[in-house]
């Protein structure tokens, strides 16, 4: 079997899932996963672990990447698992086939869900318009090469729309979530580094010439019923962060490689003082 090689930047919209994933950049490329897994509050030694032992199967995960496939048509293949929960031994070893097959498992009530997830979407009245079939194109493989550090950075648009003249283009992102209430939102982004991937995304658009100046959306999705729908745009300030913080875990990736050093959180003996409401509460209570 022939393996995937990418040696010239552009887009790429029909490299597999596992493929991109399995970075088909010969010496390695840069994602938003592994830039967040760079800076705090991870680091470059988490960061070099995961790259060379990569991350377990999770439940949560599985399901995500159902929605995917079934919210934008594309994804990698489910095999449905008749069984109430995982606990049997049957179920468990068709769950081991599918991962060992480059599959995803799902329990047939997780099913049902995901179907119900992706007719809640296409009922939206922005989500649906945004991710239809005949507006863009699911899962695009974007590869490029940072003009700042030399560094190769990949990124998988879950959905980039048509160009449209007069309008700005979009890139669309899909996230399923527990809670998709702007307050939630608001933390999720920041706690799950959003804003750095929508700005390593864009700089990726606008590095290949997809566009200009364009634009970044989030599609966040509840997994319970009614399976409600979040659209969200970050802010210029939020993007400019985001950006900023893409760039500084790229510097860092290319120190990392030039040394072939990937520093953990320290070498130093760290001085640690007690969070400042600690000490507020502690005046307090003496005067």
């Amino acid at each position: 079997m022939t393996t995937l090689t990418v040696t010239e930047p552009g887009l790429y919209p029909d490299i597999a899932d596992e493929d991109y994933h399995r970075d088909p950049v010969p010496g390695g490329s840069l994602s938003s996963t592994g830039l967040r897994k760079l800076l705090p509050p991870s680091c470059p030694a988490k960061f070099r672990h995961w790259l060379d032992h990569g991350q377990p199967p999770k439940d949560a995960f599985d399901l995500g990447h159902a929605a995917h496939l079934k919210v934008l048509g594309r994804g990698l293949d489910l095999v449905v698992v008749d069984a109430a929960d995982w606990r049997t031994k049957d179920a468990r070893e068709a769950k081991a086939a599918a991962y060992a097959a480059g599959q995803v498992p799902l329990l047939a009530a997780d099913h049902d869900r995901v179907e119900a997830m992706a007719d809640a979407i296409r009922q939206h009245p922005i989500a649906g318009p945004l991710l239809h079939p005949d507006s863009g194109q699911p899962e695009v493989s974007a590869f490029w090469i940072d003009p700042a550090t030399g560094v190769w950075c990949r990124a998988r648009y879950d959905f980039l729309r048509h160009p449209v003249p007069g309008r700005r283009r979009i890139v669309v992102d899909y996230k399923t979530t527990p809670d998709a209430s702007p307050e939630h939102i608001q933390r999720a982004v920041s706690r799950f580094g959003y804003a750095l991937q929508g700005g390593h995304y864009l700089d990726g658009a606008v590095q290949l010439g997809v566009a200009d100046d364009p634009v970044f959306v989030l599609a966040f999705q509840e997994i319970e019923p009614p399976h409600l729908v979040t659209v969200v745009q970050l802010d210029p300030v939020a993007l400019r962060i985001g950006r900023d913080l893409a760039q500084q875990a790229r510097d860092i990736y290319a120190e990392c490689l030039r040394t072939d050093t990937w520093p953990a959180y320290s070498d130093d003996i760290e001085p640690i003082a007690l969070p400042a409401w600690v000490e507020r509460q502690h005046t307090k209570e003496i005067w």
